[in-house]
């Protein structure tokens, strides 16, 4: 965009569509990751290191371990929410909110999903006692879920601002 020309606000209904498609990819990624997993979440019987009970885990990853099965995932999901940005040559804070956001709803989402159709699990078996791997919970759900996703409202709130 050519200098001293203001940037057209963002609209409501465009993000929503992102939004749509961010839960339709988590889906869809949900389906991949039963097909690798099955019924043994958090990659407890994959070939793959692991590193338990550690502080920063405990700080950083709620307590769950560290795999190099998610390692080598959630940073391949992190450059695929972050290229737009890089093909378009376009970092501004708004562009770079809205595709952490994205990532933050995608995993959410995909997260939940992978506990409704999983055949091995289902909604009666998402608890923390079937899902051990999520050691905090809150209202039903991991406390993941909510943090996240009242980071990822604040971003797509704070983008939809009018700006001064």
């Amino acid at each position: 965009m050519s200098r001293g020309v203001a940037e057209p606000q963002p609209g409501i209904g465009r993000t929503l569509i992102y939004l749509a498609w961010v839960v339709t990819m988590a889906f869809f990624f949900a389906n991949a990751e039963i097909q690798i997993e099955g019924g043994a979440g958090w990659a407890t019987s994959l070939p793959t290191w692991r590193i338990e009970n550690n502080i920063w885990l405990d700080l950083f990853w709620g307590g769950r371990a560290m795999t190099g099965y998610h390692a080598w995932v959630f940073t391949f999901m992190m450059l695929v929410f972050f290229s737009p940005l890089a093909f378009q040559g376009r970092w501004t804070l708004r562009d770079w909110g809205l595709a952490l956001a994205g990532l933050i709803v995608f995993w959410v989402c995909e997260d939940f999903l992978w506990f409704l159709i999983n055949p091995a699990f289902g909604f009666e078996n998402f608890n923390p006692t079937k899902a051990f791997w999520h050691k905090h919970w809150l209202w039903g759900a991991p406390v993941d879920y909510w943090g996240g996703l009242a980071v990822a409202l604040l971003i797509l709130v704070r983008r939809h601002w009018p700006r001064r």
